[in-house]
């Protein structure tokens, strides 16, 4: 499988190299996706103790907007999901208390796994968080993860036959746990399939404006940048490159 540049390819060690890739074609050069007309999609934020402000909040504030910007698609619904009902704490210190718990969340159309302190290790070894994401990211249209999100994703399956990034400071902890799996360097996120992963942080909201282009269309994009003060779509100059996967097709309006 080839992405949309070079193909860069870790497996049991860690290579540092920079990925020119390209987003695919404009969106009225391919079908759009096939949306339901009748309901806004649901993105579902997995909720958890030490999840990190910045990689829950980035991907919530583009998604939100669309309701605004997608008519006459009624957008992105947005919620949380938590493995109970009591308030979560975020690792800033924010009390959050969730929408939804995994027992009584409906069905999920984007599942978004931020980061959270204890991706990496404590988080990997709770059976029931796994079990729920892997169902719910195998239900899904798309899965996302955000830093060491990724962490979460990879123990539960989800990234087999895909291939992916994760925080850069990881790197090296990531292929040493996940040896088999593709791991993409030096892009600010990877898009490959039904799967995109980010590095996290600011970037964040990189990948999250990218699958709104890519579902809705890029005026709709370009609407919820301009509230957002985020170029869209950025100048080539002025941003990290990402992998985007070719074969998929793109909204439009």
């Amino acid at each position: 499988m080839r992405l949309g540049g070079p193909p860069i390819r870790h497996r049991g060690s860690l290579v540092l190299l920079l990925a020119l890739v390209t987003l695919p074609g404009a969106a009225s050069d391919i079908p759009a996706l096939d949306l339901p007309t009748d309901r806004p999609l649901r993105a579902g934020f997995l909720l958890v103790d030490g999840v990190y402000n910045t990689e829950l909040m980035a991907p919530w504030d583009v998604f939100q907007h669309t309701r605004t910007h997608s008519a006459p698609h009624p957008g992105i619904e947005v919620f949380t999901v938590a493995p109970g009902p009591e308030a979560v704490t975020t690792a800033e210190g924010l009390r959050v208390l969730p929408d939804y718990t995994f027992a009584t969340a409906p069905l999920i159309d984007i599942l978004v796994v931020p980061s959270a302190e204890g991706s990496r290790d404590r988080d990997r070894t709770n059976s029931e968080l796994i079990a729920w994401v892997r169902k719910a990211g195998s239900q899904a249209r798309f899965t996302m993860s955000l830093c060491w999100g990724a962490f979460i994703l990879a123990e539960a399956g989800l990234l087999d036959d895909h291939a992916c990034t994760t925080f850069p400071g990881d790197f090296k902890v990531f292929v040493e746990a996940f040896p088999k799996l593709d791991l993409r360097v030096n892009v600010s996120f990877v898009h490959d399939g039904s799967v995109l992963t980010s590095q996290g942080g600011t970037r964040s909201y990189d990948v999250a404006m990218y699958l709104v282009d890519l579902l809705f269309g890029e005026e709709v994009a370009k609407g919820i940048g301009g509230g957002l003060l985020i170029d869209w779509p950025p100048p080539p100059d002025s941003r990290y490159p990402f992998v985007s996967d070719p074969r998929m097709t793109r909204g439009s309006q």
